[in-house]
């Protein structure tokens, strides 16, 4: 169990817990510990779905603020946003999907270490938004380039000029989250849902996210559709497409080996 992250590991579903108290505010050391925790658990296989959450009633309230006295300098902004770009990066494009759990308050860093994540599970009486503008800055953690993936530039850029706070119902509508459930009900709903993607087969798991990350980042069409098909024969090398299809003929619960 680390500093500020604590993993529980059951029926191959991770389940890390943000605790950096009063707010779970994402430090420097944090991000550190979270990039280590994701290497570890990229090389686990016991694991094939991860979930990230909050401590208390709050998701993420954004980064340490206190650390913003330090960047004084072009550089150190740079440095700064590059080092929490690589983490986030690093969470969009694992092999093992992972689910947002934003059971409270995911304001800046917050909102954008949600929107890396591939599925968001939010809470009826979650506080959401990107209100770095109110501090003379814009979001730098990827904030600015994955809403607008998300929502779309309108809402995108509404929201980042404006740093409003954005109401569950309306992220919902604009395709920031997946599910706004009561907030007793976020972490259930979302092991709920990771629970049933680890049933699936491992390859293909990966295989899916691999085609429909990269290929949000490929130049065309064509090259997304070649990337799809590179993705799909790699499915056809292990025993769990025989396996699923068989089960499927056979009208039985297939029994994946995750090989």
């Amino acid at each position: 169990m680390g500093q500020f992250i604590q993993a529980a590991i059951d029926s191959k579903v991770a389940t890390l817990t943000i605790s950096n108290p009063p707010v779970n505010a994402l430090s420097n050391a944090l991000m550190r510990e979270l990039s280590s925790t994701l290497d570890e658990l990229k090389a686990n296989k016991d694991v094939k779905v991860l979930i990230i959450t909050g401590a208390g009633p709050v998701f993420v309230a954004g980064a340490d603020i206190k650390e913003f006295t330090q960047l004084t300098t072009p550089e150190a902004g740079r440095k700064a946003t590059t080092a929490g770009q690589g983490v986030f990066m690093k969470i969009e494009r694992l092999e093992k999907p992972v689910i947002a759990a934003i059971n409270g308050v995911c304001l800046g860093g917050g909102m954008e270490l949600a929107m890396a994540c591939h599925i968001r599970i939010c809470s009826d009486r979650a506080r959401l938004g990107q209100p770095e503008i109110n501090l003379g800055i814009i979001p730098g953690f990827g904030g600015t380039q994955r809403m607008r993936r998300l929502a779309g530039m309108g809402k995108a850029v509404e929201w980042i000029l404006t740093g409003d706070n954005i109401a569950p119902p309306d992220a919902k509508a604009a395709g920031l989250v997946n599910h706004v459930v009561p907030e007793a009900e976020v972490l259930r709903v979302a092991q709920g849902l990771a629970k049933k993607i680890a049933m699936k087969p491992a390859v293909a798991i990966a295989q899916a996210l691999k085609a429909l990350t990269l290929g949000g980042e490929a130049e065309s069409l064509d090259a997304g559709m070649k990337l799809e098909s590179d993705m799909f024969a790699r499915c056809t090398e292990s025993p769990d497409l025989k396996e699923g299809v068989m089960s499927f003929i056979e009208k039985r619960q297939p029994k994946f080996t995750d090989q």
